[in-house]
């Protein structure tokens, strides 16, 4: 683990105990032993470090999705597994999504507000491929409007996990939510999308890589990351970007290789974009 990596943890431990304004550099440094230009050399403020916490967490949240919607073989479980990932993740981050609900939600911090826009139209077009395959024959507005009618599932019921304490059933809650999917996408006739409200939103959905930047996450995971497979994966991987030469079978496998790892999903899923591999 990096310095950087266990301050992030630490942090969000005391986060989730006593709130982020609550939470001093101070503590965050002994909780961590660590001092604080140690902090520093990491984080210019406490609130890069929440800013880098959101980053971590959506882009693990959004390359999941994106995941699973492009590997499920089969429909008839496409939407199961959609929901399932999407509250299982809800579930394992809880403690950072309280945090969110309860302070940040207020913010009106431009870089923040930025973020979460960002990542809510990566999520909007994950959804969007999601239906048009399950949903080829719906009229183009309606996929729209069934989009928003997801996202409002999405979050809507994860607020159960996060402001009640009682045990969820959540295969239940997953085959309800299917249910209701389906049963909107069959049934809708009036959309409130309109051509106008189309063209506003048909803006690139992802924020656009060159291959610089590329290389350059891929280069500053391989430095974070200690001696592993996923750190040849992508050593691999930055090579093929400087100079292609390998099978795109071979491609798959490497970055199958580091999806796994939690610090590389967001990188696993920018790249499989370059590399046009589903």
């Amino acid at each position: 683990m990096t310095k950087k990596q266990l301050i992030m943890e630490k942090a969000l431990e005391l986060f989730a105990k006593q709130g982020f304004e609550s939470t001093s550099i101070q503590q965050i440094t002994d909780h961590c032993g660590i001092s604080k230009g140690a902090f520093y050399l990491s984080f210019k403020s406490k609130d890069e470090l929440i800013v880098a916490l959101i980053d971590h967490f959506m882009k693990q949240f959004t390359s999941d999705i994106d995941y699973v919607v492009n590997h499920t073989q089969n429909d008839e479980d496409l939407l199961y597994k959609f929901y399932h990932t999407s509250f299982d993740s809800f579930q394992k981050h809880s403690d950072f999504a309280k945090i969110l609900m309860k302070e940040l939600m207020q913010s009106f911090d431009e870089e923040l507000f930025s973020k979460f826009h960002s990542y809510n139209k990566s999520m909007e077009k994950v959804i969007l491929t999601m239906i048009e395959r399950l949903y080829d024959d719906t009229d183009k507005y309606l996929k729209f409007d069934l989009a928003f009618c997801i996202k409002g599932f999405l979050k809507t019921y994860s607020e159960l996990f996060l402001l009640y304490k009682a045990p969820l059933d959540i295969d239940l809650l997953i085959r309800s939510l299917v249910e209701k999917t389906n049963l909107l996408a069959k049934n809708m006739t009036v959309s409130f999308i309109s051509d106008e409200l189309i063209q506003a939103l048909d803006q690139p959905l992802d924020e656009e890589y060159s291959l610089g930047q590329i290389v350059e996450i891929v280069e500053k995971n391989i430095v974070d990351m200690e001696e592993s497979t996923e750190k040849d994966s992508l050593m691999l991987l930055r090579q093929e970007l400087l100079a292609p030469s390998l099978h795109p079978a071979i491609i798959k496998g490497l970055l199958e290789n580091i999806q796994r790892h939690p610090h590389c999903k967001w990188t696993a899923y920018i790249l499989r974009r370059h590399f046009g591999i589903k």
